[in-house]
């Protein structure tokens, strides 16, 4: 079996999956952060799953494994965090919302719809 450093398909990824991968990240580092800070706690649990969850979408890209199937899995484990983070913060006004919460929905919104034209364009 080749390293995983021969493995990758990089040459493959366009800006476009760069852009997806740095949005994945922005998400996975802000998931980690607030994990850590909640464990021992089960939101902790829940927030290092979460990260987790990005790594292992940004890996399959990155590896060109099912990278269709990767983009359609990312746009409900995305979006399914956008809607447990509004259930459990229920904000009400922008004012709500630290500068911590409002960078990571805003890339997880930017992409969800990263993902959408990644799944489209690959079709």
């Amino acid at each position: 079996m080749r390293p995983v450093a021969q493995r990758l398909e990089a040459d493959s990824l366009t800006w476009i999956h760069w852009f997806a991968i740095t949005l994945a990240l922005v998400s996975a580092a802000v998931h980690l952060v607030l994990g850590v800070g909640f464990l021992p706690h089960w939101m902790g649990v829940a927030f290092l799953v979460a990260t987790a969850g990005f790594l292992v979408g940004i890996a399959l890209v990155l590896l060109d494994v099912r990278r269709r199937l990767v983009y359609l899995a990312g746009i409900p484990f995305t979006g399914g965090q956008v809607i447990l983070w509004y259930v459990v913060n229920e904000p009400t006004t922008i004012a709500d919302l630290s500068l911590t919460e409002i960078v990571d929905k805003l890339a997880q919104g930017l992409l969800i719809v990263t993902l959408v034209v990644l799944y489209v364009r690959d079709s």
